[in-house]
């Protein structure tokens, strides 16, 4: 499906690589302005470069999501240079270690409740004025299948991303009466690097590229989506109810 987002503003958070790269990327051809961050800086040039052969413009913004001060600068940066923000996706993360729980170091434990829960509420809190400016806003947060199906050693990654599905949920109810709309998306197993840390001896050749996500995202950031608070499966290509494991 084409998508015209000429003259929308996207924030995307862990740009530099998998799918957040082609997410990024994806909404630049589609004509968004992508304000592109992560830690990488080299990752983040090559999206640019990227983004610039299609066609596309992209302002890069390298920090680390731990660094709350500056999500907070983020936001008011974005103020002043565009007094709006009509898309988030919200896909910067990390996996933690593979452990049973006893196992996890505390600060490994902590990192990633930072990384992946505070870290995305503070983003909420920056941004939200934001894109309630937008006539139509819309908030994408990245999950997994492991908040309703919990494996076994996935614990600090899946209690994570269960945090960040009520985050989003209520997110979607506080501004259920506002033009924004706030959605969840399992992308399923996809060959990133993360899920490779995560199963190293799984062949990435037998898992969906990261740019098909890419594609499930345009319309989920479109004005054309209406619905909220859902959780939409990239596997699936379907908004899923929430008690239902995968």
């Amino acid at each position: 499906m084409d998508m015209n987002l000429n003259g929308r503003i996207a924030l995307v958070t862990g740009a530099s690589r998998g799918i957040g790269y082609f997410t990024a990327l994806a909404l630049a051809k589609a004509g968004a302005h992508v304000i592109a961050t992560a830690r990488t800086v080299g990752g983040l040039e090559e999206l640019d470069d990227a983004i610039k052969a299609a066609g596309g413009t992209a302002t890069l913004v390298p920090f680390d999501l731990t660094d709350l001060p500056a999500i907070d600068r983020l936001g008011a940066s974005i103020f002043e240079r565009w007094g709006k923000l009509d898309i988030l996706v919200a896909n910067a993360g990390i996996l933690g270690v593979i452990s049973p729980l006893a196992h996890i170091e505390a600060k490994v434990f902590d990192k990633v409740m930072l990384t992946n829960v505070t870290a995305m509420w503070r983003l909420i809190r920056s941004v939200e004025p934001l894109l309630t400016k937008s006539d139509a806003g819309r908030a994408l947060l990245l999950s997994s299948g492991v908040t309703n199906n919990p494996r076994a050693f996935w614990g600090a990654y899946a209690m994570s991303k269960a945090a960040v599905e009520t985050m989003g949920r209520i997110w979607a109810s506080e501004t259920e009466h506002t033009p924004l709309k706030v959605n969840l998306v399992n992308p399923g197993a996809t060959r990133t690097a993360m899920r490779a840390q995560a199963v190293p001896g799984e062949d990435p050749d037998t898992l969906p590229h990261p740019s098909a996500v890419a594609e499930k995202m345009l319309f989920l950031a479109s004005p054309e989506m209406t619905e909220s608070g859902r959780l939409f499966s990239v596997r699936e290509n379907r908004f899923m109810d929430f008690r239902t494991p995968e």
